[in-house]
């Protein structure tokens, strides 16, 4: 037998363990464990490390599943939204045309050493104009978001910013798609049979081995007619995006998903060596971010969008791009800028993500304290599907209608009529509720204007929380804690060390998933379990 992967992989034992060290400590910070993966990457550079086999692989291989998970929750309706493409294509005009005379203005004063030609201002202002995917995702996913409206307004403007950035390469390259790319148009009518598949692959190992078939299977599919591999990835998860099991075959792979990203977060900290002269640069590049931020948040909101979604988008997406790395690549590879932009533009995507991390994570508290400030640019006409829910009438009101909520909403309305309500922020799952005759809502739980419209006038005296994670479930509790609120609150937790903070927070019973469903299971078969008599003796 060959042993000789094993080598390599051992090569790499040192990366994952200091990983797993700086990104344990970014965590006890309150830092998401990828600013430590990031730190981890600068670390090794400096100590001459460079980037291993196993480690490119990872980067690889979590970069497409990433992009196939896009493509599971994607819509293919909101990418056809002014909110989406039209703030896309604006928002990057507006950038490039700030940023490249900002370059080219350091040039002239002699602070880019060799100054900078205007085809290199305009192609680093278009590198950076990018928002991360892979920063944005993983956010929105940690804190249940992705189908939030400003998370799906978040995904499609990094979607349609990633479709420009394949026809740009390909443009650039001069290398057209071949002409057996238009085979790919046949993907489309197989998907009855992609999603047959799907429905037998069952609920273990062959549904992830299946989600890996599509992912991989795509992405070389696309390599081979010459278009990008990423969106290949993207496309099949799109493809079956719409089948039933497509949100268990997302949860299958996410563990898969976070491990090869950490191999992507350790590449961009070993692109290339540092130097002072670069990390000066990458320094002026972080202040530009809350201009781009402004610039989407101001988008946003003239294209109607509540000022509270519009923010919340708008810090998804402070941050730079790794894609932005693959155009700056692209242009040192062909001559038109110097190799140390790549180490420049790797340093400023680092200290983004250090930045939007803790914005993102105090988001809400951000638009409650500021509030006065946003709703200034907040325009008196709203899309329908961004207007402030009303549950008034209703005493006991139900957030998240997941599995659970939807059990619990049966239960309650069985006991207590029709003064129970269910809130969910996903269109599609309250839409499905609503077809089979439950009073199910779409709105947010973490939502301040949703609170304060409530007030104290609400009627309510039940609380029920439901999320899908524990940041979701604190979220609401803060909000309820802000309003003052009376009634009884219980909250859902799936580990036993999440139960003390949301005590803490406020929630005055908490259901343990797993520990529950077991007692309530046991305590279901003895009720409805009778006795075998016993065999007549003869």
């Amino acid at each position: 037998m060959d042993f000789e992967w094993v080598a390599i992989a051992l090569g790499d034992v040192l990366w994952i363990s200091l990983a797993f060290v700086l990104g344990l400590f970014a965590r006890l910070f309150g830092l998401p464990p990828l600013v430590g993966f990031l730190a981890t990457g600068f670390i090794l550079n400096q100590l001459g490390a460079s980037s291993g086999e196993v480690l490119q692989k990872l980067a690889d291989l979590g970069i497409t599943l990433l992009l196939f998970s896009v493509g599971l929750k994607l819509r293919p309706k909101v990418l056809l939204k002014p909110q989406v493409w039209a703030v896309t294509v604006l928002h990057m005009g507006l950038v490039v045309a700030l940023l490249a005379p900002g370059f080219l203005l350091l040039a002239w004063a002699g602070w880019l050493g060799d100054g900078l030609s205007l085809q290199a201002g305009l192609l680093l202002a278009f590198a950076l104009s990018f928002s991360s995917t892979v920063f944005v995702v993983k956010t929105l996913e940690e804190k249940g978001e992705m189908k939030s409206l400003h998370g799906r307004i978040a995904i499609g403007i990094l979607i349609m910013q990633d479709l420009l950035a394949v026809v740009f390469l390909a443009a650039s390259t001069g290398k057209l798609p071949s002409p057996w790319a238009l085979l790919l148009f046949l993907l489309i009518p197989l998907r009855p049979l992609f999603n047959l598949v799907l429905q037998r692959a069952g609920h273990g190992e062959l549904l992830i081995l299946y989600g890996l078939v599509l992912a991989l299977g795509g992405a070389e599919l696309f390599e081979l007619a010459g278009v990008k591999d990423d969106l290949g990835a993207l496309v099949m998860g799109l493809l079956v995006s719409r089948h039933p099991k497509a949100t268990e075959m997302a949860r299958s792979l996410f563990a898969f998903k976070d491990l090869f990203l950490v191999g992507f977060f350790l590449s961009i900290g070993l692109a290339g060596q540092l130097s002072l002269d670069a990390l000066l640069l990458s320094l002026l590049l972080v202040p530009f971010l809350f201009v781009k931020s402004a610039l989407y948040f101001g988008l946003m909101t003239r294209f109607r969008l509540r000022a509270r979604t519009a923010l919340l988008a708008s810090l998804n997406l402070i941050n730079y791009s790794e894609f932005g790395l693959i155009v700056v690549a692209m242009g040192v590879s062909a001559g038109w800028i110097d190799g140390e932009w790549l180490v420049v533009v790797a340093l400023a995507l680092s200290l983004s993500f250090a930045l939007a991390a803790p914005l993102n994570r105090y988001d809400d508290q951000i638009y409650r304290r500021y509030r006065n400030l946003w709703l200034r640019f907040q325009r008196p006409e709203r899309l329908p599907e961004d207007r402030l829910l009303d549950i008034s009438g209703y005493s006991i009101a139900i957030f998240g209608i997941g599995r659970v909520g939807t059990g619990a909403y049966d239960r309650l309305r069985e006991r207590h009529g029709d003064t129970v309500v269910g809130v969910d922020f996903d269109a599609e799952r309250v839409r499905r509720h609503q077809q089979a005759g439950r009073r199910v809502i779409r709105g947010d739980p973490s939502d301040a204007d949703f609170w304060d419209q409530i007030g104290h006038d609400h009627g309510l005296e039940f609380v029920l929380l439901a999320l899908p994670n524990l940041e979701a479930n604190l979220d609401a509790l803060a909000e309820l804690r802000q309003i003052e609120f009376s009634g009884r609150i219980a909250a859902t937790a799936r580990y036993p060390d999440e139960e003390g903070p949301l005590r803490a927070a406020g929630a005055g019973a908490v259901f343990n998933i797993y520990a529950e469903a077991g007692a309530g299971f046991a305590d279901h078969a003895e009720a409805n379990s009778a006795p075998k008599p016993s065999p007549l003796v003869s």
